[in-house]
C-alpha cells in the first residue's frame, strides 16, 4: 500500500511529495522533503495513524534540500535507518558543504525555503550503491543509479513502481506538461539521457516523481517526453551561451520561452507559474551554463 503525503511546500499544494510504504516490519518513507516542511510531514504521518517510532527506513533519492532536508530531523526523532547514495551519504552526516553550496544559490531565502537542516546520526546512515536491494520495513526495494540531475541520484524500484526523484522530470497532477530541473552544480546531460534510457529498459509499471505524484499514462511516453524536454532546454541555452549572451540575458529569454511551451501543451498561465516554484528558470539556466562552461563548449 502506498500513501502520498503532500508536504504543502511554501503553502502550495502538490509540489513536493513523500511516499509512504507500509511493510510487514514497519513503515518506509521515500523522500522527506525540506526541513521547513517537517512539521507538515509529522502531522500527515500522524493523520495516517503512523507514529514516528514506526518509521523504520527512510530512502532519499538525492541530498538536495527539497528531497532530503528533513532527513536528519526524522532520523534523529524516529531512529530509522537512512538510505542514500554512497556519494551523498557524507553530506547528510555533515551537511555543512551542502548548506554552503545551497547558500550561494539561495542567499537570504535559505531559511524561508528550506528551514534548519540537521545532521543525520552517522550510525543510522546506510550508503547505497547501484543494484543494492534494501530491506525497507520488510520490503525489497532496489536502488538504481540514475545520475544526470545530480551525480548522487538514485531511483528506487519496488514491485514495478519506480520512485524517480528528479531524473524523470517534474510534472503536476492533471497537467499535460513536464519540465526538467537543471540546477547547478552537478547536472550532466549525457549521464541524464543514459539514466532515462536505463529506466525505460527496466520497464516499470508506474513512475512516481517527487514533484509530484504518480504519472498517469504510458511510462515510455513520459520518459521520452522528459528526454525531449531536456534536449530542447539545453539547445535553447547553448545557442545563446555560445553566441556570447550573459546568463541574465539567457534567463530573460528562457522564462517566456518555457512558459510558452507550457501554454502550448494546454497548461493555463496560473498552472504554468507553479512550475517556477520548484523548477525556477534562473536555476535551470545557471545549471546548463555551468555545464557548458565545464565542458568548454
Amino acid at each position: 500500500m502506498i500513501d502520498i503525503i503532500d508536504l504543502n511546500f511554501q503553502g502550495k499544494p502538490a509540489v513536493i511529495a513523500s511516499y509512504v510504504l507500509r511493510g510487514p516490519r514497519g513503515v518506509a518513507l521515500i523522500e522527506t522533503g525540506p526541513a521547513s516542511s517537517y512539521p507538515t510531514l509529522k502531522a500527515e504521518l500522524a493523520r495516517l495513524g503512523i507514529e514516528l517510532a514506526q518509521v523504520t527506513d527512510i530512502l532519499v533519492t538525492h541530498v538536495h534540500l527539497d528531497h532530503a532536508g528533513a532527513a536528519g530531523w526524522l532520523a534523529q526523532e524516529s531512529g530509522a535507518t537512512l538510505h542514500v547514495h554512497h556519494v551523498g551519504a557524507p553530506h547528510l552526516v555533515d551537511p555543512s558543504k551542502l548548506l554552503a553550496s545551497a547558500g550561494r544559490i539561495y542567499g537570504a531565502a535559505m531559511d524561508r525555503l528550506w528551514g534548519e537542516t540537521r545532521p543525520a546520526p552517522a550510525g543510522q546512515v546506510h550508503a547505497v550503491a547501484d543494484g543494492d536491494v534494501i530491506d525497507a520495513a520488510g520490503l525489497a526495494v532496489t536502488a538504481v543509479d540514475t545520475p544526470g540531475h545530480a551525480w548522487h541520484h538514485l531511483a528506487y524500484l519496488w514491485e514495478g513502481l519506480c520512485f524517480t526523484g528528479d531524473v524523470a522530470a517534474v510534472h503536476f497532477p492533471a497537467l499535460p506538461h513536464v519540465r526538467v530541473p537543471t540546477p547547478p552544480p552537478e547536472i550532466d546531460l549525457t549521464a541524464w539521457r543514459r539514466s532515462l534510457t536505463r529506466l525505460a529498459e527496466l520497464r516499470p509499471d508506474q513512475l512516481f516523481p517527487t514533484h509530484f505524484g504518480p504519472v498517469a499514462g504510458e511510462v515510455d511516453a513520459h520518459l521520452q517526453e522528459a528526454a525531449e524536454q531536456l534536449t530542447l532546454a539545453a539547445e535553447f541555452v547553448y545557442r545563446r551561451w555560445q553566441a556570447g549572451e550573459s546568463s541574465e540575458a539567457i534567463i530573460d529569454a528562457y522564462k517566456p520561452w518555457i512558459a510558452a511551451r507550457a501554454l502550448a501543451d494546454g497548461v493555463d498561465a496560473a498552472a504554468a507559474a507553479r512550475f517556477e516554484i520548484i523548477v525556477p528558470s534562473e536555476m535551470c539556466v545557471q545549471g546548463l551554463v555551468r555545464y557548458f562552461q565545464k565542458r568548454g563548449g
